[in-house]
């Protein structure tokens, strides 16, 4: 069993960002703005130390994956942002190949969303949209991963270069797309691309030419599982807020018959779930978390992977999304006993 947490690279200032939501931007902005919202609500999230690091600085990534190594995390998925050869954030993974380092497996997920204010509830407004272009286009972007695909770290899949892409089903032509990478891998000396759908929060639908889907939790289960969720209305200033158990979401993920359909299907797991600091009192947050409840859980849904799904990875959601409450990293209110408790599920799991 391979653990691959999911990193947001957004902990660097990009002008972009300057320009959209003020000078000095980064997702720390909006963790530390962030305050409870009614009792018991752990708001705002502090790193551990105040460590309010910047994904530039090459230090702050050998840290991630030393910490992450220790603690039995197999590799990291970092987003990538491609708009029609347009990139954002791309700063630390062009680092990670220049510089080498640091020496610890990745992989990419293709966040193929247009960026909007959907954080401030102004989803119409564009900031950046998302065009997929023709033939042309996805060569362009092939030829960009190239590199990344090539590089000896790079998580592979019967030795093809594992890639997800986040929304699928919002790509015109994405079997094409798909078909047209393919060749273009065999020509360039790569036994192919392992591509991966994810199954997340949004609409799915019928598409061929994917070798595997990954379950991205809670999205998945939020949005697609197999029971209704008795929603939490908590009062905020007249406003309510809305809230879920976080034992019955885990219960729903756990109770699922794994989807298979001819295909591999990778497990996910998440830590927590609280995206208040993005969204407010019109984020959505979980109740009842705990590092002991996570790590027995996880422990669960890591033997569902090996012996339901006969899964060689499970994705976790997430390293580093300190905006929406899904961290391993260590904090001022649990310290280190989150990542303890992964290595101790893999233990249970003689792994």
């Amino acid at each position: 069993m391979k653990l691959i947490a999911i990193v947001l690279p957004q902990f660097h200032q990009i002008p972009e960002n300057d320009q959209w939501w003020g000078e000095g931007f980064t997702e720390w902005t909006n963790v530390k703005k962030a305050v409870p919202l009614y009792p018991k609500h752990l708001q705002p999230r502090l790193p551990l130390s105040n460590y309010y690091y910047n994904l530039m600085d090459p230090k702050a990534r050998q840290w991630q994956a030393e910490t992450a190594m220790t603690y039995g995390i197999y590799g990291f998925c970092y987003y990538h942002y491609w708009f029609k050869g347009r990139q954002l954030l791309e700063g630390p993974l062009q680092q990670i190949l220049h510089n080498q380092t640091p020496n610890f497996p990745f992989c990419l997920s293709w966040a193929n969303e247009p960026w909007t204010r959907r954080w401030d509830g102004m989803e119409h407004d564009v900031l950046m949209p998302q065009d997929y272009g023709d033939e042309e286009d996805w060569t362009t972007h092939f030829y960009y991963l190239l590199e990344a695909f090539r590089d000896k770290r790079y998580i592979r899949v019967e030795d093809k270069p594992l890639f997800l892409i986040y929304r699928p089903a919002s790509i015109p032509r994405c079997e094409e797309m798909i078909h047209h990478w393919r060749i273009l891998a065999q020509q360039n000396g790569l036994k192919g691309i392992h591509i991966v759908r994810t199954l997340g929060g949004f609409p799915l639908a019928n598409q061929e030419g994917f070798d595997a889907s990954m379950e991205f939790e809670p999205h998945y289960t939020f949005a697609h599982g197999n029971i209704k969720y008795p929603w939490i209305e908590i009062p905020v200033k007249n406003k309510k807020h809305l809230a879920v158990d976080y034992d019955k979401v885990w219960t729903n993920i756990l109770e699922r018959t794994p989807h298979r359909d001819g295909e591999p299907v990778y497990p996910g797991a998440f830590v927590n779930w609280d995206n208040t600091p993005r969204k407010g009192y019109n984020g959505l947050s979980t109740v009842g978390m705990t590092p002991q409840k996570f790590g027995w859980y996880l422990t669960q849904q890591m033997a569902r992977a090996k012996h339901a799904y006969g899964s060689e990875f499970m994705f976790i959601n997430a390293w580093n999304e300190w905006g929406e409450g899904a961290y391993l990293e260590p904090d001022h209110d649990y310290g280190y006993s989150v990542l303890y408790e992964v290595k101790t599920a893999l233990e249970k799991n003689g792994m």
